[in-house]
């Protein structure tokens, strides 16, 4: 089944558990819910709202995450960064192999779009394949090729 070039979604969802890692919870008993909202055609990107209650955590990235606190404040720390407040309208940027202290103070509530990373010759191979397919097909032939002639 084809999937539809635009989707729509609404911040307002049910979310399910989404366990901490229990190795990485330092203080307190946060639990944590999520609702994916989208996903990108091949897999490696997608948007979820996600919350957490009250709690101090570690999270390890393995993949891009940047954060768009809707509700709530937290402070984030690590070896390299003091601690910092973070509260509704905050953006966050973590790379793929970071590490964050979390502490969510009472309640939490974000919006995350996450990308798995590739190797960089995949990036690069992709842009040169973009490029040479912007310069060899004229727009109107580039939108028709995607079915919207």
């Amino acid at each position: 089944m084809p999937r539809s070039m635009i989707e729509t979604t609404n911040l307002v969802v049910n979310l399910t558990p989404r366990p901490i890692e229990p190795s990485w919870i330092i203080e307190g008993n946060p639990v944590a819910q999520s609702c994916v909202l989208s996903k990108s055609a091949d897999g490696l990107a997608s948007t979820m709202v996600w919350e957490c209650t009250e709690g101090k955590f570690n999270w390890y990235y393995d993949f891009d995450e940047t954060i768009l606190i809707l509700e709530g404040s937290i402070v984030l720390e690590n070896d390299a960064m003091k601690p910092t407040r973070y509260s509704a309208g905050d953006v966050v940027f973590f790379r793929d192999g970071a590490h964050a202290r979390w502490h969510v103070e009472g309640r939490v509530r974000k919006l995350a779009f996450c990308r798995t990373t590739q190797p960089m010759i995949f990036g690069f191979a992709l842009r040169v394949f973009n490029k040479l397919k912007r310069i060899l097909l004229p727009k109107q032939e580039t939108a028709s090729l995607m079915g919207s002639g």
